[in-house]
């Protein structure tokens, strides 16, 4: 997701997408410790997602 994109949510979207973002993650690591996650990549992605979200979040709070 591109920073633009989530400058266009507001206060309540971007608590909601940061959200979703973490369960992904969080059933991410899951799968990978039982062994059965194949797309590695999506971790580096979803973890700068996360970044991008919270970057826009303090942003708006100053």
């Amino acid at each position: 997701m591109k920073a633009s994109e989530i400058r266009e949510l507001d206060a309540a979207g971007l608590r909601q997408r940061l959200l979703e973002l973490r369960r992904e993650q969080l059933q991410m690591r899951l799968s990978q410790a039982t062994g059965q996650e194949a797309r590695v990549h999506r971790h580096r992605q979803l973890r700068r997602d996360i970044a991008r979200v919270k970057t826009v979040m303090r942003e708006a709070a100053s």
